[in-house]
């Protein structure tokens, strides 16, 4: 009720159900009002009517609070009540956390799986909407907290709401004030909205340091936090088996595994990037049924239709160098210089070389690989198998592989003008491969004893 004075119409017992008068927010005084009317007003009506001794002065609003009767509801706290209570949008879970949520974080190396907990929690969203949200992609260093909350915290009235998918987030996590900021825009996703926060990095990277405090802000938020590893080896041939299977294409034998071996999937050291991987499969799987309308997908098609695409990988490259097997180290060096710096190549063999000659010292100086744990700082697995490829050198083939390695890096840095062509340069790297790296015979051989 508005104003400090009432017509005279004004029921007399509502008026006296009125507090007093308070500060307005715009200027006009506010009246605290009860939540119901008693029983009680119904008889005070009658008795003011029968009354004639009340004067003008009752028919304004009471000047003095006066508390409701005993028997009266308890009066609206609007201070209180109005602050503590639920903010519009406030999303209310229960049972499991993250079960039913509008809210998700999904990471790992394997993007095709994160895309489809994606599509999952937009069809979960749009059932409960009534139809299916717009999706608005950005990448996390891009946008802000503040922007997100802006089109996250309010409901649609009609059709389906905003779905937000915020790629690596880690510049919304750098300051104290943007998790706090962030952890506000979590808890405040209107219903019909969602927010889906992805991360994809490789699995032999470490991963991200405000992973865990974002992983606790989302399961705070009632949302749910899931890691997707990609397939590799045998797993990744069921992988492609079970997609056939739900776009219903048929595979002979032998063909799931031949589009793994050519996509790279195969490869079984940890250092590969297979985040695309997924991806990669399920769209060959698509040209192959194309190809093929209707029939069964061979080996053979595979091969003619999908090309090879293994990937590189260092720990394959440096394995192969110590064991002296000089072709397939050539094979490989060709797949890594495709994306990887030469500079980079060099001090990985480098180092590799070098190792190698302090493990040939140690063992010439009678000392055992379980010994290198201790002295070179190395894992037990790691002694073992540096030992066996130490074994397989003389001090002088090692010694004659770093100064190649020397050779190659003035080339690539052109000390003396001797900088030459990127031909020129694998050539030289195919060169020290065949040269320095090829084994003389497939016997291992005992490492001679350093000269003084």
């Amino acid at each position: 009720m508005v104003g400090l004075r009432q017509p005279g119409r004004a029921h007399r017992g509502l008026r006296r159900q009125a507090g007093r008068a308070a500060p307005g927010i715009h200027g006009p005084a506010l009246r605290i009002m009860g939540t119901t009317l008693s029983g009680r007003l119904v008889r005070r009506r009658a008795q003011a009517r029968a009354s004639s001794r009340r004067t003008a002065r009752s028919r304004c609003l009471q000047r003095r609070w006066r508390a409701p009767g005993r028997r009266g509801a308890t009066p609206l706290d609007v201070g209180s009540d109005m602050r503590s209570a639920p903010r519009v949008g406030a999303r209310v879970t229960g049972g499991p956390a993250g079960e039913g949520s509008n809210l998700g974080l999904y990471w790992g190396d394997d993007a095709y799986a994160i895309e489809r907990a994606i599509d999952a929690l937009a069809q979960r969203v749009g059932s409960a909407a009534g139809g299916p949200p717009e999706r608005w992609r950005v990448g996390g260093d891009a946008t802000s907290a503040s922007l997100i909350g802006e089109r996250l915290a309010t409901a649609t009235m009609f059709g389906g709401g905003s779905l937000a998918i915020v790629s690596e987030p880690w510049p919304l996590l750098r300051s104290k004030a943007g998790r706090e900021e962030l952890a506000g825009v979590l808890g405040n996703v209107a219903p019909g909205n969602a927010l889906a926060l992805t991360a994809t990095f490789d699995r032999s990277a470490k991963a991200p340091a405000a992973l865990d405090a974002l992983r606790e802000l989302v399961r705070g938020a009632g949302g749910e936090a899931r890691e997707f590893k990609a397939p590799k080896g045998g797993a990744m041939t069921r992988w492609i088996e079970d997609r056939a299977a739900e776009r219903s294409i048929r595979l002979e034998p032998g063909a799931a595994r031949e589009l793994a071996t050519r996509i790279g999937a195969m490869v079984a050291e940890g250092d590969v990037d297979r985040r695309r991987q997924g991806m990669v499969a399920v769209g060959e799987l698509d040209k192959l049924a194309l190809y093929r309308g209707g029939q069964p997908v061979t080996q053979d098609d595979v091969r003619a239709l999908v090309a090879e695409a293994v990937p590189g990988s260092a720990w394959a490259l440096l394995d192969a160098v110590g064991e002296r097997r000089a072709a397939e180290a050539n094979e490989l060096l060709a797949r890594l210089m495709t994306n990887t710096p030469e500079p980079v190549l060099l001090a990985q063999l480098h180092r590799r070389v070098r190792t190698l000659i302090e493990v040939a010292d140690e063992l010439a100086a009678g000392k055992t690989a379980g010994s290198l744990v201790r002295t070179l700082h190395l894992k037990p697995f790691q002694a073992d198998k540096l030992a066996g490829h130490a074994r397989r050198w003389t001090f002088a083939e090692l010694r004659a592989a770093l100064d190649g390695l020397l050779d190659l890096d003035g080339l690539v840095k052109g000390v003396g003008g001797a900088a030459g062509t990127e031909a020129q340069r694998r050539l030289a790297f195919s060169l020290w491969v065949s040269e320095r790296v090829s084994a003389r015979s497939g016997l291992p051989r005992s490492p001679v004893r350093a000269p003084a």
